[in-house]
């Protein structure tokens, strides 16, 4: 006689399994899924005893994954890309022609915002929906197609496109720079400096690079959003460090130009198209992407 097919643990349980594992901490993923603790924690308590196997390390830091939970993560993650990506084949016509776009604020305001309406002409099909915050959503959960992230490039499980060719440069108005002359980076510790927090590549590794002191004196402003930055400095309140991917409007109005040559410009590979694997055969992700990248190209 066959023995009886062991009963599946509910997808809320795995859902919560996941979470907790991208998160490490029960509390912050029990906030994602918009449940209590004490909730999240039951599910994870009633995962494990329907496995017989204990999938996290517990301690007062958080949660850290076993073994045996790394290798069930790894095996159940591809089976739930699948579950979504068959339930989103599945949606009627007019979700399927929706592409859901989160992105990181400075990007989103700066660079996309501009733009968006050139691919919303280009394919008026597709209905464009843009949402902006520095958390990194959930695909699955928050309904997103692609995300336009700034960070370094950790994220497991996504496909990942990085956008080339950014740099950082020391940027100014012109109005500043016809009342304060520089002449020369040594120059810099007399003039006001707005520090941006948020880049990977602040003003401090700029000086580094350089071989140059570290500024002695107090940054007459402290941002941690680019478009901050940018404003201020576009109002000629002094210099900043900033991408030239964010400020490409700023520089080719005239707002803002480079202060020094290319060369003392550094690269850095800060944002990121992600999305999951397989969601680039959806056409309105496929097309966005095409698009975007010629964007990036011109």
């Amino acid at each position: 006689m066959e023995k009886p097919v062991s009963q599946l643990p509910s997808l809320k349980s795995l859902r919560v399994f996941e979470e907790v594992a991208q998160s490490g901490n029960v509390a912050r993923a029990a906030e994602k899924l918009n449940i209590t603790p004490s909730a999240a924690s039951h599910q994870l308590a009633k995962l494990e005893k329907e496995l017989g196997s204990i999938l996290f390390h517990r301690s007062a830091k958080g949660v850290a994954l076993t073994l045996a939970g790394e290798r069930y993560l790894a095996e159940i993650r591809p089976l739930i890309l699948s579950l979504t990506q068959a339930t989103a084949r599945l949606r009627n016509e007019k979700d399927r022609s929706a592409l859901r776009i989160h992105c990181a604020p400075s990007f989103g305001l700066l660079w996309l915002l501009p733009r968006i309406h050139q691919f919303r002409e280009a394919h008026p099909d597709i209905q464009v929906s843009l949402s902006c915050s520095y958390e990194n959503l959930s695909f699955s959960r928050d309904d997103i197609d692609i995300a336009v992230r700034h960070g370094f490039p950790e994220w497991k499980a996504f496909e990942i496109k990085t956008i080339r060719h950014e740099k950082m440069s020391v940027l100014a108005s012109p109005d500043y720079l016809d009342k304060y002359p520089l002449r020369s980076p040594d120059e810099l510790n007399n003039h006001a400096l707005i520090l941006s927090e948020s880049p990977l590549i602040q003003w401090p590794q700029w000086f580094a690079t350089q071989q140059l002191p570290q500024p002695t004196q107090e940054w007459l402003f402290r941002f941690d959003r680019s478009y901050m930055s940018l404003e201020a400095a576009m109002l000629g309140h002094g210099l900043i460090f900033e991408s030239e991917l964010l400020a490409a409007d700023y520089l080719r109005s005239g707002k803002l130009v480079r202060v020094f040559d290319d060369a003392m410009s550094l690269p850095v590979s800060a944002h990121h198209l992600v999305y999951p694997r397989g969601y680039a055969q959806f056409p309105r992700v496929s097309y966005f992407l095409q698009w975007i990248q010629a964007q990036l190209d011109a």
